[in-house]
């Protein structure tokens, strides 16, 4: 019986060197790279392979790059779950990887998705912030009270609404909030507990990204989709899709809505005929996310990571 669910890295998961030796060994890692190149018009292999990191960490190449090493990985070990998800951009990859979309257009989109959401807000207006510690139930009320207090005051010159919103619920103990940078900041006093200011180029799904959520469906309304191999848990409704039409709905919503990553554990930590999990891509934040609410519920699993060609060998 296939007991395995794949996860798919977001951004932050990133590194300079990530699908180098993927490149250096793989026939289809090198092809698959000097497609990449060759569809966005730039040396996106250079730049991961070399950065320098503040180029990598540019919205708009790191959620190729992301997807790409993502997928280059999945392909090379072979093997097919009975579910996967990803978070935030990961389900892009997720959905890539379990046949709904072509490499070219899931890479031409996600470079797209990343480059809207850098010009929806001016640089310097935006900020997210982890809060360490936090209940959901007082993030909740805090951000409804601030969003309440800060309706009164006038848009700020540089057109921003001035509001914040949940953006990840990444575990029951680590929450992000996002928004215009003075309520993210009024929410985090009024909460007083630690927070860690995310060092990102714009506040990812809140509503100030209402603007690119309207033009990347625009783009997502003209590529073709079709039903998935494998269900893929969705990020904006914790629900699995098994549709195309499902699919493109998606990716639309999940822009200015928030990563609902902790429920998506609890849902899959719930079955419990899934017993193996595979994180797939750059990093180990997801595997790290998911032992620490196994061990809240005393689950054994087993989960491994595949980041390299090592990893492929030892998990064969």
């Amino acid at each position: 019986m296939n007991d395995r669910v794949f996860l798919f890295p977001g951004q932050g998961s990133q590194a300079v060197g990530m699908g180098q030796d993927l490149f250096a060994k793989s026939e289809f890692a090198k092809k698959t790279f000097c497609l990449a190149d060759e569809v966005l018009g730039y040396p996106l292999s250079r730049i991961c392979f070399s950065g320098p990191e503040e180029e990598l960490k540019l919205t708009s190449n790191t959620q190729p790059a992301l997807l790409t090493v993502s997928y280059i990985l999945f392909t090379l070990w072979g093997k097919e779950p009975m579910l996967a998800a990803g978070h935030s951009l990961g389900e892009y990859s997720a959905l890539l990887c379990a046949g709904v979309l072509r490499f070219e257009d899931a890479l031409t989109l996600v470079h797209k998705r990343g480059k809207y959401m850098q010009e929806a807000v001016p640089v310097g207006r935006g900020a997210m912030a982890a809060l360490i510690g936090a209940a959901i139930d007082d993030i909740q009320a805090v951000v409804a009270a601030v969003n309440l207090d800060f309706a009164a005051l006038p848009i700020d010159a540089g057109g921003v609404r001035r509001v914040v919103n949940l953006a990840n619920w990444n575990s029951a103990g680590q929450v992000v909030i996002s928004g215009e940078k003075g309520a993210v900041e009024e929410a985090v006093q009024r909460l007083g507990v630690k927070a860690v200011f995310l060092p990102v180029s714009a506040p990812f799904h809140s509503e100030l990204m209402l603007p690119a959520e309207e033009r990347l469906s625009r783009d997502l309304d003209l590529i073709e989709f079709v039903d998935p191999r494998f269900p893929v848990i969705n990020n904006w409704q914790v629900q699995k899709v098994t549709s195309a039409a499902a699919a493109r709905e998606g990716l639309k919503k999940q822009v200015s809505r928030p990563v609902r990553w902790h429920e998506t554990m609890e849902l899959l930590l719930a079955d419990p005929a899934i017993a193996r999990f595979a994180e797939i891509g750059s990093g180990k934040v997801l595997a790290g996310l998911l032992k620490r609410a196994a061990r809240d519920k005393n689950r054994q699993l087993q989960i491994v990571n595949i980041e390299n060609l090592g990893d492929i060998e030892k998990s064969a």
